[in-house]
């Protein structure tokens, strides 16, 4: 299984319910890695996509704790454990788990691989992911040139998970 997310430098991810900053480039990435793939997503994430929707061509599972949450062209899931058991289905090359925070928490430990776009600059923020530079078991294999939108200098990392 697989996240993908983008952070500034302070692993932050979001602010008020909000992305961080819009970066064109960032989201041609997700797009490519995540199109005909699994996502998986909180339902708070979900509210942030236009008319909170889920992502045409990819098979969305939403996570909520809400028993009465619907959402038509998704799967709805109330524990991490049935999502475990659901996406057995597929391969776990082709799962990505895409936010938010609570989300990354509850599935970083199935996570072989993660790809983080990093902003090379600060921004507040009110949720975080795991900062991987500092943890043991994550390793950075892949670093792409810097990118530039509006002054904002980011990148593609990729980091695998060495160890368990």
């Amino acid at each position: 299984m697989n996240c993908i997310v983008a952070v500034e430098k302070n692993w932050g991810i979001g602010c008020q319910g909000r992305l961080l900053t819009y970066l064109p480039g960032d989201l041609k990435y997700f797009k490519e890695k995540t199109l005909d793939k699994v996502v998986i997503l909180g339902r708070k994430t979900l509210s942030t996509f236009p008319n909170g929707m889920p992502l045409k061509g990819r098979t969305n599972i939403i996570l909520t704790r809400d028993k009465n949450f619907q959402c038509e062209g998704a799967i709805v899931k109330h524990n991490v454990e049935d999502v475990l058991e659901l996406i057995k289905e597929y391969d776990k090359e082709n799962v990505f788990v895409i936010g938010g925070e609570s989300i990354y928490n509850q599935f970083m430990d199935h996570c072989e691989t993660a790809y983080v776009t990093k902003i090379h600059d600060s921004f507040q923020s009110d949720v975080f992911f795991p900062n991987l530079d500092e943890k043991k078991e994550w390793q950075l294999i892949e670093e792409s040139h810097i990118n530039n939108h509006n002054d904002i200098a980011y990148q593609f990392c990729v980091y695998k998970k060495v160890s368990k």
